[in-house]
């Protein structure tokens, strides 16, 4: 019975120890602002914005057919109502405004949202990115390099500074709500913050030759010790002696 306590006291500890480990990791992505979720609201408002307006003009429409169809023993061509100045104005004037007031709330909000991508965050780890037909090359700060695969910790915002060696690409990763472009002779960059341990998709968003399909790679979001673990290691197995992220 005393070894059954021992043991659970001793799980019990070890869980809170992990919570504790990760407590700081995942307070500083509390922290930022991640612009991901932005995405998925204003394009949840979208979906909203767009099925009203399709319902609506669907009721309109379904009135006008019903209300104005032509009747057996109805002449061939009908008179409409002639209407005064004013209520013609009303008829273009409201309607316009109601939509496009409509459509600058969703447009201001997608500049704002816009303006979050930019914004990195002070506090971010640095990738540099070279895409090429048909790969995706990063380096890491002290130097460590990989192909089609970045390793990034959890909690931290990663920013990757991008340019192409040959074409026009675009990475991009879904699950992170990113994609930006890549360009010969030109910097570009993108961020995001990876919250939790896992793995996902990168591909190429851009038609970039006859193998773009194969272009495709993967994130993989590691706990911060083990990713520091593993950039030790990759920097002794290339041997490069750079300073760590």
């Amino acid at each position: 019975m005393l070894r059954r306590i021992g043991a659970s006291l001793s799980l019990a500890a070890l869980s809170w120890h992990a919570a504790a480990a990760d407590y700081p990791a995942a307070a500083a992505a509390r922290a930022i602002k991640d612009p991901a979720a932005g995405w998925d609201h204003l394009w949840h408002e979208v979906l909203i914005d767009i099925t009203i307006i399709g319902v609506i003009f669907a009721l309109v429409m379904t009135y006008f057919l019903i209300r104005y169809r032509r009747k057996p023993g109805d002449p061939k061509t009908g008179s409409a109502p002639k209407l005064s100045p004013a209520a013609a104005v009303a008829w273009v004037v409201i309607p316009v405004f109601v939509f496009l007031a409509d459509d600058l709330y969703i447009a201001a909000n997608g500049w704002a949202l816009w303006n979050n991508f930019r914004d990195v965050p002070a506090d971010r780890m640095e990738v540099r990115l070279e895409s090429g037909m048909y790969s995706w090359d990063y380096t890491y700060p002290n130097g460590v390099r990989t192909q089609n695969e970045l390793r990034v910790p959890a909690g931290k915002a990663v920013m990757l500074r991008m340019t192409s060696r040959d074409t026009l690409h675009s990475h991009w990763i879904p699950d992170f709500r990113v994609k930006e472009d890549s360009m010969p002779g030109r910097i570009t960059y993108m961020w995001f913050l990876p919250k939790q341990p896992g793995e996902h998709i990168v591909t190429c968003g851009a038609y970039c030759g006859i193998m773009h399909s194969y272009m495709a790679g993967k994130v993989i979001v590691l706990p911060a010790e083990e990713f520091k673990t593993w950039l030790d290691q990759e920097a002794a197995r290339q041997g490069v002696a750079g300073k760590t992220a």
